[in-house]
């Protein structure tokens, strides 16, 4: 098993329901990385600040209640033991203002969450063959 199999990913999500929807996709996936859930912006980094190994992918969403996603983009990036983690926006919103905020803010990749669940399990796959199958992610040094 590759050490990238290894690292995991957390997904910070306030639905439930979306995070098991996109557990289903991931299983669908074969992906074998073991998966962390937060549940808002402030569990994330909470989850971060204890969390080893670090994750080698978060997948964040914008539209949370308390800490939302464009402040908890703002925090992994600028600190320095976790801005070298890639974050992906994984998001109802195709807001041009969000789009061009988490890019300013650090983010790595914008994924518009699709409507339905087959275009949820292909936007899965080809999220798992670009970050874990093509990128090279840094390890934890």
């Amino acid at each position: 098993m590759l050490l990238r199999d290894m690292q995991p990913i957390l997904i910070v999500e306030d639905s439930e329901d979306d995070f098991e929807a996109t557990m289903r996709a991931f299983k669908r996936t074969n992906l074998r990385n073991p998966i962390r859930w937060a549940a808002s912006g402030q569990e994330a980094l909470d989850v971060l600040a204890t969390m080893a190994p670090k994750p080698g992918l978060i997948l964040l969403d914008l539209n949370m209640p308390g800490l939302d996603g464009r402040k908890t983009l703002e925090a992994i990036k600028s600190n320095a033991h976790w801005r070298k983690i890639p974050v992906v926006i994984l998001t109802t919103s195709d807001d041009e203002r969000d789009i061009e905020g988490c890019y300013a803010l650090g983010a790595n990749t914008y994924v518009q969450k699709p409507v339905d669940l087959d275009g949820l399990f292909a936007a899965i796959q080809r999220l798992k063959e670009y970050w874990f199958e093509i990128a090279i992610l840094p390890l934890e040094g």
